[in-house]
């Protein structure tokens, strides 16, 4: 089977992660994947004649005028190349890992007009309640997007609160599949780790993402220097975003924090999280984090809010569950906790290994992705050939 995918390849974001890894892993099943993705590369390209094997991935890159790790704006010509790039292909169907670009509003119809089936993988964050003006505004994004996506062959969503705000907007209950984020249990497990003595640490707690507003790393920062953790435990912060300069000014002098930056190499990521006493995420809106995922592979104890679906994936003890509202106040009292009772985190961190092993492997997700795809092609091929197309 021939699979178009369109997403992300860069800048690094959750979206990107995401493309890679299930593309990787429909590549060594034997797929053919042509990955269509915006890239200012694309200006006069000529696509030659693909004839695609199993396991061989085809690159296309199409011209944009603005790209963030949120939001991408295409160039006029976008449609208009995506369009003759899918004629050329001829996949079996197209998967949509949506980029948050005014192009994801035509897919419906450009994919009706080629008979082809879509996929879409709705990303976007949300609270489960309008609790802060962030949530309010992802809200408004699925408000946005329900109309578009109700077009769609099928929608895949993270968690079952995405698929009820989606089903309550007006998209089909039967369009949309759950299927939370994968992660490969085989590279993300428990291991030795060297980040310890590296930072020179008795014991260690990091954020892993992007220093944003939406992310609220500084109500984690406020509770780490109200909950005086002592000079031998570290905080980590991985990540770089629009806030990164200015949070490390304000904190800057205080050595018990670290501040790494964006980390691409992925051995030293699992390093980090293996040597973790416990992994935060303070986020006000999320979708399913996939940097919460990773951390719990490697039987790191996990605190994250009630934002998304990352509540849902702590629950009944896998983690520790904060409410958006009140991050700095509960931090404040719950890392000299974990701090004075380390059993307690390897505790937690078995609990977090079990849950993902149980709800969020790669495997699993990929199985429930494949089974979609079968279904939609033949029911595709069907409807066609009935219609004497």
């Amino acid at each position: 089977m021939h699979i178009a995918w369109l997403g992300k390849k860069s800048p690094f974001c959750g979206n990107v992660t995401y493309s890679r890894e299930i593309t990787q892993a429909l590549l060594g099943r034997g797929y053919q994947v042509s990955f269509l993705h915006f890239d200012q590369e694309s200006s006069g390209q000529e696509l030659a004649p693909f004839h695609p094997c199993p396991g061989q991935e085809r690159e296309v890159s199409l011209p944009f005028l603005f790209k963030s790790q949120v939001l991408t704006i295409p160039s006029p010509r976008s449609r208009r190349l995506l369009v003759e790039a899918l004629e050329h292909l001829r996949p079996n169907l197209v998967h949509a890992s949506l980029t948050l670009s005014p192009l994801d509003f035509r897919l419906p119809e450009i994919c009706q007009d080629l008979k082809l089936p879509l996929v879409v993988t709705f990303h976007p964050a949300f609270d489960r309640k309008l609790r802060t003006l962030s949530s309010g505004t992802q809200h408004f994004t699925y408000q946005m997007y329900a109309p578009t996506l109700a077009r769609c062959d099928r929608v895949i969503v993270f968690s079952n609160l995405q698929r009820d705000l989606l089903v309550r907007l007006g998209v089909a209950e039967e369009t949309v599949a759950v299927i939370p984020n994968g992660v490969d249990v085989t590279r993300y497990t428990p291991g030795p780790s060297t980040i310890k003595s590296t930072l020179g640490a008795r014991q260690l707690f990091v954020y892993q993402g992007r220093l944003s507003l939406e992310k609220n790393v500084e109500s984690l920062l406020k509770a780490w220097r109200l909950a005086e953790m002592g000079p031998d435990r570290k905080l980590v912060i991985v990540g770089s975003g629009p806030l990164e300069q200015s949070l490390r000014m304000f904190y800057n002098g205080d050595d018990t924090i670290q501040w790494l930056g964006f980390i691409e190499d992925e051995q030293r990521r699992i390093d980090i999280l293996r040597g973790a006493d416990a992994f935060i995420l303070p986020s006000l809106v999320e979708g399913l984090s996939l940097s919460l995922l990773e951390a719990m592979a490697c039987g790191t104890a996990c605190i994250a809010t009630d934002a998304g679906a990352d509540g849902e994936v702590l629950e009944e003890g896998a983690g520790i569950v904060v409410d958006t509202q009140r991050v700095t106040q509960q931090l404040q009292i719950i890392l000299p906790i974990l701090r004075d009772h380390p059993e307690m985190t390897r505790l937690l961190g078995q609990k977090a290994r079990r849950r993902v092993l149980e709800r969020y492997t790669l495997t699993s997700n990929l199985a429930q992705i494949e089974n979609i795809y079968q279904t939609l092609v033949k029911d595709s091929a069907s409807l066609y050939a009935g219609s004497g197309v």
